[in-house]
């Protein structure tokens, strides 16, 4: 692997053993940094064996000047081929919220250009994708309103909502991420071959239990769902809760490593 690391990669917790790369997806609005320490979190047995790695998307901290996405498909084509030059080792997809559905759209568009998939994705916070949005679509609301449905939805502290330059600045960024989102049509194809990990706030209502065992049917492999309290952000508010099914989680896909050869 290259020394230079691309745009979209931050090297969060780097390991020249590492023996899964694990790859991470920020939820609408985030950036690369919502996955900072956890590494520092994990217990010695997966850190030896792992390294972090985040996705930074244009928009955002590194790079706040660069042009946002606001549909799937070119996104998923940027990031192809920069996926490819990180799978010399097997790798990881985590993806909260937005996140959960970009690593599953980019696993399915890795398979349909022959390229190396996941072989293993952590959904977290997001319906199945095969489910319809119960939820109305907001990215094209004036801005008082599309702010009221932020502070409904969480996850953008109080001061910031309250201060103007800070909102002029995010939410170009959070329009443009729920534009992806919302304008995501579901094709059917053939279920994944890697397992799959559903995560889920007990108290979030934009994934319900059910919409998050549904995701079941997007693997071939091993499925397992986990529920968290707190609502959609829960991997801020229960993070420590979530780090330990991840640990639990990377033991895991470590050992099939181990059973395949790896």
């Amino acid at each position: 692997m290259s020394e230079r690391f691309e745009a979209f990669i931050i090297p969060y917790w780097l390991n020249p053993r590492a023996r899964l790369r694990i790859l991470c997806f920020p939820f609408a609005g985030g950036g690369a940094s919502a996955f900072n320490g956890w590494m520092d979190r994990l217990p010695d047995q997966v850190r030896v064996q792992t390294e972090l790695l985040a996705i930074q998307l244009p928009g955002r901290e590194s790079r706040l000047n660069e042009q946002t996405f606001i549909h799937l498909l070119p996104l998923l084509d940027a990031l192809v081929p920069i996926i490819g030059r990180y799978s010399d080792t097997p790798f990881a997809f985590v993806g909260h919220s937005m996140g959960a559905l970009i690593s599953f759209e980019l696993a399915r568009h890795l398979r349909r250009q022959k390229q190396k998939g996941p072989s293993h994705i952590v959904v977290s916070g997001h319906r199945a994708p095969q489910l319809p949005d119960r939820q109305p679509a907001i990215h094209r609301l004036p801005d008082v309103e599309f702010s009221a449905k932020l502070r409904e939805f969480g996850g953008t502290p109080e001061a910031v909502l309250q201060d103007p330059e800070l909102m002029e600045l995010l939410l170009p960024v959070l329009r443009a991420d729920f534009s992806l989102c919302e304008t995501y049509v579901y094709s059917d194809e053939e279920p994944l071959n890697c397992s799959i990990t559903a995560w889920g706030g007990n108290d979030d209502g934009r994934a319900s239990r059910a919409e998050l065992l549904a995701w079941g049917t997007q693997s071939k492999s091993l499925f397992s769902l986990h529920m968290f309290p707190g609502s959609h952000f829960f991997i801020q508010s229960a993070r420590a809760a979530v780090l330990q099914v991840l640990a639990h989680d990377l033991k895991l896909a470590l050992r099939r490593l181990t059973i395949a050869g790896c």
